[in-house]
């Protein structure tokens, strides 16, 4: 593996960007130089992410979401 997280990601296991390895090993995201925790996919060249917004769930029971633009920065925890 390298040490530079992928471009896209995402948590879903249901999207093509999905990886469990890079996921498992632990992927940190910066958001407009804040850390957030309720990721669920971002996207670095395009500059946006993809956050849950509480417990609340959409009528197919996944998590309902909010995409915000902005820089975004992923790091590796385990580095």
């Amino acid at each position: 593996m390298t040490d530079t997280p992928p471009d896209r990601l995402s948590t879903d296991p249901k999207s093509p960007y999905y990886d469990a390895a890079i996921l498992e090993r632990g992927v940190g995201i910066r958001f407009k130089g804040t850390e957030k925790t309720n990721v669920e996919e971002y996207c670095v060249s395009e500059g946006w992410v993809r956050l849950s917004v509480g417990n609340t769930k959409d009528r197919a029971g996944n998590p309902l979401t909010i995409k915000l633009k902005g820089p975004v920065e992923p790091y590796f925890r385990d580095a």
